[in-house]
Formats: structure tokens, sequence, C-alpha cells
């Protein structure tokens, strides 16, 4: 049999701590059951869970322990644990798990709070928080803050809805990104991510910089509006689009395409996971060869769009081949998932329209990247304070495991 007991060490860390306190334990064979540490401005809190065998008399650990503390100026707090509570924390284990990120340019006690009791009332228990990005510097300001902590919590939501919902409210109100997705074995293991092109890898709708050369702007626009919110079927709405195209010279694309700026974040979040060995894939109901320039431009190993239809260098107004659309896209997640012998659930799928929703939901981890209300609504996860690299935070990277760009120097330091 087995006495346990709950040590906590708390005070300024220093180099060694560790290794003294349980360099104590292990000259009295002590198990460790459980072991946890944190360490916030060169403080620390250090808890162990000890399995103390029954034959050892605990009284010389508990003197030594205490005496070891004295000298380094730390506060060493000791109990008991009842062994109906030890199994009971053993059973736990199993219980369904969360994670929950919250990412903006700063984060406040306010906002962190509302999120904290939102949990809280759905009966669920904060097991641990991370913070992803480096340490801040008060007096040397940043050109493009980032501030963003990942929560992990354990228990069954009372209402998954009402909390999505809620969280919404919290994020719309404070100018925060509130994104929860299920803690299982593949939320480290994804390895294909997709993306939309149009206001998501690039800051504009092609089709409208289009409708501008063709002197049509107004028209196109209020059609595109209408598709991005869902309200008209997107096939038809893209052919009379398109149609109004008619005329424009093929010289005049590829100015387009070296024109269009890219969304803040994009390059940086293509570069970094081309690193870590995700394939990349555009999925767009846009233009071909403006996919064919970003797949070039950031690397990307697959591209899906529409081709425009021309004959003797015009756009004729008409598409060559089947459209892309929403349930377009879905399959083709779906086709390149199998491609590369990757379960659903190791696919991240990222856009901001209405077409987007399809391959959002199936994929396993779906964002809504500065979506219109129809996506943000029905999408769990969502970037819309920071630029595009937001979801690298939202995948679990720490800023220090992030690629930085050529000559890009930071402004504070790692830990």
């Amino acid at each position: 049999m087995t006495d346990v007991v709950l040590i906590n060490i708390t005070g300024r860390d220093r180099k060694g701590l560790d290794a003294k306190f349980t360099g104590i334990l292990a000259e009295y064979d002590v198990n460790i059951l459980d072991i946890g540490q944190a360490v916030i401005h060169d403080h620390i809190s250090l808890g162990i869970l000890a399995g103390i065998p029954k034959a050892k008399d605990f009284s010389p650990i508990f003197k030594d322990m205490l005496f070891e503390g004295h000298n380094m100026g730390l506060k060493i707090d000791i109990k008991p644990i009842d062994s109906e509570n030890y199994e009971k924390w053993v059973r736990d284990q199993g219980k369904e798990r969360r994670i929950i990120t919250l990412l903006g340019r700063t984060l406040t006690a306010q906002q962190i709070s509302a999120v904290a009791s939102i949990i809280t009332d759905n009966h669920l228990n904060i097991d641990g928080i991370t913070r992803l990005t480096g340490r801040i510097s008060l007096k040397k300001r940043r050109d493009n803050p980032r501030a963003c902590v990942q929560l992990s919590v354990s228990g069954r939501p009372l209402n998954l809805l009402d909390m999505r919902k809620r969280f919404m409210e919290i994020s719309q109100k404070a100018g925060i990104d509130i994104s929860f997705h299920v803690d299982n074995i593949y939320r480290k293991n994804r390895k294909l991510v997709v993306f939309d092109m149009d206001s998501t890898l690039i800051q504009a709708e092609v089709i409208v910089e289009l409708a501008k050369l063709a002197g049509v702007g107004d028209q196109v626009d209020k059609i595109t509006e209408s598709a991005m919110r869902g309200k008209i079927d997107f096939k038809e709405s893209f052919r009379k689009r398109v149609a109004l195209l008619k005329g424009i010279k093929q010289e005049q694309l590829g100015k387009i395409s070296r024109d269009l700026p890219l969304t803040d974040g994009a390059y940086l979040v293509t570069k970094t996971l081309r690193g870590l060995g995700y394939k990349l894939g555009i999925l767009s109901g846009g233009f071909t060869f403006i996919g064919e320039y970003l797949k070039e431009q950031l690397g990307f190993d697959y591209m899906y769009a529409n081709e425009l239809d021309i004959k003797n260098g015009v756009v004729t107004g008409d598409v060559v081949g089947d459209i892309v659309d929403g349930e377009k896209k879905a399959i083709l997640l779906r086709q390149l998932a199998q491609k590369e012998n990757l379960a659903l659930e190791q696919t991240i799928a990222v856009g901001d329209g209405a077409n987007d929703l399809p391959m959002i939901s199936i994929a396993g981890l779906g964002v809504a990247f500065n979506a219109k209300p129809v996506v943000r609504q029905n999408a769990s996860n969502t970037i819309s304070s920071v630029g595009l690299d937001g979801l690298l935070y939202l995948i679990g990277l720490h800023e220090r495991e992030i690629k930085q760009e050529v000559g890009q120097t930071t402004e504070y330091s790692y830990g």
C-alpha cells in the first residue's frame, strides 16, 4: 500500500530547484504520480503528487523538504490525499477535453474572466493555461502585436450551442477571437491545410477587380455580396458575374496577379507550415490565373480554381470546365486527404465565405477567417482580430516555433 501526498513548492525560481527536491524524494524511494510546473516572471509553482511507501515514515521526508525550502526561501505546502479522492482523480482522466484559444492584439483580465465564467457555467474545469505568444516589452512598442493563451478544459459542456453563442458574443464585443475544439489524437497530427483564396490568402475579390476593368463594378459587387452571404446559389451568381467580364484582354490578367496584396500573415503561415511538413492547397471559387501565381509564390502543393475561357487573347465571358463551388471544395478536400493517406480529422480548412462552409464543416479543424456573419455563426474557430498567421496559434504553436521572415527581428524575449 501507498500513502499519497500533494507537495506544492512556490517562490522565486532558480536553477537546480527541481533536481534538489526530486533528489530528496528519491532518497526515500518515493514514486511520482503526477508533476506539473509553471514559471511566471521568475516565480515558480511546482506541484508533485507523490506516492509514499507505507513502510516509510513520512516525517523525515517532510523535515528535509521544509529544511531545503527554508534554505532556498521557498514556501513548501504538503498535505495528504485520501485514497478515495485519489481514485476519483484517476477515473476523471477519461473525461472529454477541449482546447479553448483566446487570440487578439492584447488580452485583458476582463476578457479572460468572461471566458472563464462561461467555462464554469458549463461545469467544465480549466486544467491548464499556456501562453503561446512571446513576452512583450512595455517600453518598446511592437508594430504587429499578438496575444494568445490556450486553455485546456475537461468535462462535457451542459449546452455546447449556448456556449458557442456566448463565446461569439464576447468575441464581437471585445474584439478578440475565441476558438474551441475537441482535444483528441488528431489535434497535433494534422498534415493538410487548404485555404480559400479571395479575401483569405489575398486582400481582394478578384472577380471584383476584373469587373472594374470591364466597367461593370457595381453590377458584380451586388451579385458577389449576395453570393458570399449565401442568399443566392454560387454557381448561378458566378456565371452571371463572369458573363459581365467579356472583352477583358489577357495581358491585363497578369498585371492583376502581381498587384493584388497578400493578406497579413499569409507568407508567414505558409512558410511555417511548409517547414513543419504540412501539405498546402488552394481551393478557390476564384480564378486559376491568380491561383497559379500564388501557388508558385507561396509554395502550395495543390491548387483548384475556375478557369476563364480566353480566345484570341480576350476573355469570352464563359468558364472552362466545372465550377468550383462550396460542394466541389468539400469533394476536393476529401480527395486530397485520400491522396495523402490522411483522415479528414487530420485536415484544416480556412475560408471566409458561405461557399467555404462545406469544407470548413468536414475538416478536422475548420476556421472562419475575417468571415461573413453566416460563416462565423457556423464555425467553432474564427480569426478576425489578427492576420492569417493566427492559424498557427490555433494549432498550438508557440511563437518561438513560428518561422520569422528573413531579416525580421523580434521585440521581446521568448519563453
